[in-house]
């Protein structure tokens, strides 16, 4: 029960973050509109309709949130290595829970999520007037870098071991050794 609820903890931080850094960047080019829980979480409400979305500023409203979480993850897990050694359990395990939460999400939700619910990428898109794929094939490439960190570092730096094989490296020669 202890674990699901650290886990709980780090999602809840994770979206605190990532729709706050969408709300303050909104705000400071007078989108901000509301902030709501909908069907797949929390989100922030944009004043100008999704039709009608233009101009470079969406790029930055849509993606600095997923930048900032990305950046937070790689900090997490560079020093990963002093949390993993925290005494408390908890933080010990809030910490693990970040880093992989912080490392995974955004660029999940840049890659896959489009398909399922249109999202930030759509915002990126316009906001860069690219195309929608471009972005999610380069975050898809993002996220198998990040797995892979996770497999080959953060498991390693936390003594988790998992045989799952999805949990497996893609790259073996690369493997961490334990010092």
């Amino acid at each position: 029960m202890k674990r699901w609820l650290v886990f709980l903890l780090a999602v809840v931080i994770f979206a605190v973050v990532h729709e706050g850094v969408h709300a303050i960047i909104a705000m400071f080019y007078g989108e901000y509109h509301a902030f709501r829980i909908g069907p797949l979480g929390p989100e922030v409400q944009f004043r100008t309709p999704v039709g009608e979305r233009e101009g470079i500023h969406w790029a930055f409203i849509s993606g600095a949130s997923n930048l900032a979480t990305t950046l937070i993850g790689y900090l997490l897990l560079l020093f990963g290595d002093r949390l993993a050694c925290l005494r408390s359990w908890s933080l010990r395990a809030t910490s693990f829970y970040l880093t992989l939460i912080f490392l995974l999400s955004d660029p999940l939700n840049l890659s896959i999520g489009p398909f399922i619910y249109g999202g930030d990428a759509d915002g990126i898109a316009v906001g860069l007037g690219i195309n929608r794929l471009f972005i999610q094939i380069v975050f898809l490439f993002v996220f198998l870098v990040n797995r892979e960190l996770i497999v080959q570092k953060l498991f390693p730096t936390y003594e988790v071991q998992i045989k799952h094989v999805l949990f497996q490296p893609l790259i073996p020669w690369v493997r961490r050794t334990k010092d």
